[in-house]
């Protein structure tokens, strides 16, 4: 079983700066640190898309999907109260005479 290798925010930093300007290639930079090619470009990716919440790390949160992640447990919260409530209706329904 092959170990799945993890690289710092700085490192993957550092690689995308290498390919800075077009002077060396993809597979160049990626030859001599020893990463994929298709790794490489990933990061390139991610850091031109924002620099400043690239690579995030262990279960860090881009900037903008903090309010994302709020108002999807606030749903979930929501839709748990209103099954608790649509259970309620029809207990309190049952006892009714028509």
């Amino acid at each position: 079983m092959v170990r799945r290798r993890r690289f710092s925010r700085d490192f993957k930093k550092d690689a995308v700066r290498m390919l800075g300007g077009g002077k060396r290639t993809v597979t160049e930079v990626s030859q001599e640190l020893g990463v994929r090619p298709d790794m490489l470009r990933k990061w390139r990716k991610l850091f031109e898309e924002d620099q400043e919440s690239a690579f995030p790390g262990h279960g860090g949160i881009r900037v903008g999907d903090e309010e994302l992640i709020r108002l999807r447990r606030e749903v979930r919260c929501l839709r748990e109260e209103r099954e608790i409530l649509k259970k309620a209706v029809a207990i309190f329904s049952e006892g009714r005479p028509k």
